[in-house]
């Protein structure tokens, strides 16, 4: 456990998010290796995929319950020295995993194929969607496991672990990609399916080099069968800080599935274009996501320890390091956004459509880092609300503005990107003004009553 009350900010900001930007960027590799296989089948197996994948938007979103809850109160916990709470917390953490895991596997198999029919252009896109679904949904049940013990190692301020960990799987993905979607070696090309099939082996021991270290390396938390049954007061503190977060992410998903009906009657390609160009727009987002996650436990220990200076410090310590880091992605984006399509689109509609999208939303770049260190701030406060109160303003601003700019005559997918960075625009705005609200009225009470911010037992 790394005591992040003591020392540089800045430094221990740097020292957390680049294993963290490292680990994201070899996690987003899986999604771009498969992308860039899955391109070589065509415009309906990139929309396919790409609308498939949205559902990870609704998985990010609940694993978010689990990793966000479980690192603010682990982080808060070891702030406080109390290392039982801390492994109380963990465990019951990996027991919420597994029964969302068997959740998600029940659910996707279900009603994955009906989600897809409603965003589908056309047969062959439905029918990439639902092959590549149906292989890639044990990834997404393992994600679980994977996300409560990789939170529980940020909330004691480490994150090289979880880095190695995910280089090492991806390196697996990128060999297990041209196999079985290309059938290199084999004769026997599987398509969309070989590249959901991949994701999922790889996933796989991701989770099982996860329990290998903590079993021989790991000794703050560690596994405690004894407190494998369910605790619900522990429970309650998870959802209560974990479940805003992880709504801001189901948002995420409703925006990203609007766009995709809105854009439907543009064609397969468009809806390629959009899919390709927002998993850029991700992977760019990366190294900023990154400063906000390192921020949230290293503020989270400051605060629960009484150090509020310093939790005030870490906040802008992040937002200078964030806004940095956008400011030259979007000078980047601005200069070659080809750049970062081409490789993983040949088609020229797609490729345009792709570029007109990253030339466009890189303005919002900016915004879109401010509001990650917000979010951060907001967890290692414990008060996750907030967060989602800016997510779902941002969604129906943009929401009632898209929809009804699509009812227009001449209306263009250019329409919709600046829609998009109007209402970020706004989000930002609304979201700092929160942050100081609900930041002196935290500090205040902490300031006045030591030790009532984050109580040992909250909750329970």
């Amino acid at each position: 456990m790394h005591d992040l009350t003591q020392g540089s900010i800045p430094r221990h900001i740097i020292r957390m998010a680049t294993p963290i930007a490292i680990g994201m960027l070899f996690q987003t590799a899986y999604y771009l290796i498969d992308l860039y296989f899955v391109a070589r089948l065509g415009g309906a197996a990139i929309a396919g995929v790409s609308a498939a994948g949205n559902l990870q938007f609704i998985v990010m979103g609940v694993t978010q319950v689990l990793g966000i809850g479980t690192m603010v109160l682990i982080s808060h916990a070891a702030g406080r020295k109390d290392q039982a709470d801390a492994n109380l917390v963990f465990n019951q953490s990996l027991l919420l995993a597994a029964v969302a895991g068997a959740g998600v596997l029940a659910g996707g198999y279900l009603l994955g194929p009906a989600y897809l029919r409603t965003l589908a252009p056309d047969p062959e896109t439905l029918a990439a969607g639902r092959d590549y679904l149906f292989w890639f949904l044990p990834a997404l049940g393992l994600q679980f496991a994977l996300i409560s013990m990789g939170s529980a190692l940020r909330g004691t301020g480490i994150a090289k672990p979880t880095m190695v960990v995910q280089v090492i799987t991806v390196v697996m993905n990128a060999l297990l990609a041209p196999v079985l979607i290309a059938g290199w070696g084999t004769g026997v090309p599987l398509g969309v399916a070989g590249a959901g099939l991949a994701s999922s082996i790889a996933v796989l021991v991701a989770v099982i080099a996860m329990i290998l270290y903590f079993v021989r390396l790991e000794h703050y938390v560690g596994f405690d069968a004894a407190q494998f049954r369910a605790h619900l007061p522990t429970w309650q503190r998870i959802f209560r800080i974990g479940v805003p977060a992880g709504g801001e992410f189901g948002l995420m998903f409703l925006s990203m599935g609007l766009i995709y009906w809105i854009i439907r009657d543009f064609g397969s390609a468009a809806q390629a274009g959009f899919g390709v160009g927002s998993r850029m727009m991700q992977s760019i987002f990366l190294a900023a996501m990154a400063v906000a996650f390192a921020a949230a436990p290293i503020a989270g220990q400051n605060f629960a320890a009484g150090r509020l200076d310093r939790a005030r410090e870490t906040f802008w310590a992040a937002a200078k390091i964030g806004s940095g880091i956008m400011v030259l992605m979007t000078l980047l984006v601005h200069w070659q956004p080809e750049f970062f399509v081409r490789v993983f689109a040949a088609d020229e509609t797609t490729v345009s459509v792709a570029v007109d999208f990253l030339r466009t939303i890189s303005w919002n770049f900016l915004a879109s880092g401010l509001i990650f260190t917000c979010s951060g701030i907001f967890q290692a406060l414990g008060n996750t609300v907030p967060s989602i109160i800016s997510s779902a303003a941002r969604l129906a601003v943009f929401g009632a503005i898209a929809y009804a700019a699509s009812r227009l005559p001449g209306f263009t997918l250019q329409h919709i990107w600046y829609i998009s960075v109007f209402s970020t625009t706004l989000q930002m705005c609304f979201s700092l003004w929160l942050l100081k609200r609900v930041a002196d009225r935290a500090f205040a009470r902490a300031a006045t009553t030591p030790g009532a911010a984050v109580p040992a037992a909250a909750g329970g």
